[in-house]
């Protein structure tokens, strides 16, 4: 080698803890709620949890912060590596539908590690959810690594571990219940609500009260009761659904106004709408759907949901006049 030749750069491996603090619990909280979620991202790369060797065993996560940090508590008690894929701050399992925890990724990450030059074992533990976007075998032709696709929740690792890399039959099941419904709500709220509250508010300022109750009853419908409600919502779209919680959420606050039939069914035909764009947001964190089934979904409603609010604008403006 040339006495010019530049040294190759050192590797750089970051070591981390499996506590998880009070701090890590509240910027939890603030990540949920939608405060500066786009700050809550891990740099990827290669991390060492307790003092791993050359036969520790590799596991793959997204570099959201909520992901990263489950997995890392998960992991107390054991030396592990964490290799963290620049998924653009997006949780494994949305990113494996746009396809930034995928194949190309997990392969520059690994050869960009020099995992290969660390571990004995080629083998990478992957989070099931993210399996849509990984072909194993193409990692095995580039890297060399093999990939052996973990539980479904990070809380089953060491179970899964306990009996060599098998998983049993819960493991593999994705569960979609109330808490995990619930949980995904507040973010929601908060987005769609810093557009909606303050309509809200200039509607009541205007003397509009009626359009103001209807504007949060339509928020509250889309944000929390399509998720608090999913499994019995009729249909299998989020569209419907949404449109559903919509019109029961009108149902409980109609008999508080005073509208003949015709401003009922003009705001009907405007609020409907809104509440359905919103229940559309849960498709890509439920267990319901598929990116294909998304989009399609997508095709069909954001057509029929502006026509229903043009048509809804149109019939108040008449209502004016008539």
């Amino acid at each position: 080698m040339s006495q010019n030749a530049a040294a190759p750069a050192p590797l750089t491996i970051q070591k981390i803890s499996s506590e998880y603090t009070r701090s890590d619990m509240f910027a939890a909280w603030k990540a949920r709620w939608g405060i500066n979620r786009a700050a809550w991202r891990v740099k990827p790369g290669l991390y060492a949890l307790g003092s791993p060797s050359a036969d520790s065993s590799v596991f793959a996560s997204a570099n959201y912060t909520l992901s990263f940090n489950e997995l890392r508590k998960s992991l107390k008690g054991l030396d592990a590596w964490i290799l963290v894929l620049d998924t653009k701050g997006i949780n494994v399992w949305c990113a494996a539908g746009k396809g930034t925890f995928g194949t190309m990724e997990l392969t520059r990450s690994i050869m960009e590690s020099g995992l290969d030059k660390i571990v004995k074992n080629k083998t990478i533990i992957l989070p099931q959810l993210g399996a849509p976007g990984v072909a194993a075998h193409r990692v095995k032709v580039y890297t060399g690594f093999s990939v052996v696709y973990g539980p479904v929740r990070a809380e089953d690792i060491k179970d899964f571990l306990s009996l060599r890399g098998k998983a049993a039959p819960g493991m593999r099941e994705v569960k979609f219940g109330f808490p995990e419904r619930i949980i995904l709500a507040p973010i929601e709220l908060v987005y769609f609500g810093k557009y909606l509250l303050p309509a809200a508010a200039i509607l009541y300022g205007l003397g509009l009260k009626t359009d103001a109750l209807l504007t949060l009853a339509t928020l509250l419908a889309g944000t929390i009761l399509v998720p608090a409600l999913l499994p019995l919502l009729p249909g299998r779209s989020f569209s419907v659904k949404g449109a559903v919680a919509g019109a029961a959420a009108l149902a409980a606050v109609y008999p508080l106004l005073n509208l003949d039939a015709y401003q009922s069914a003009a705001r009907a035909l405007f609020y409907l709408p809104l509440a359905s764009f919103m229940g559309m947001e849960f498709t890509g964190a439920s267990t319901y759907t598929s990116l294909s089934g998304v989009k399609k979904e997508m095709r069909l409603a954001l057509p029929a949901q502006a026509l229903a609010l043009l048509s809804g604008i149109a019939m108040l403006i008449a209502g004016r006049f008539i």
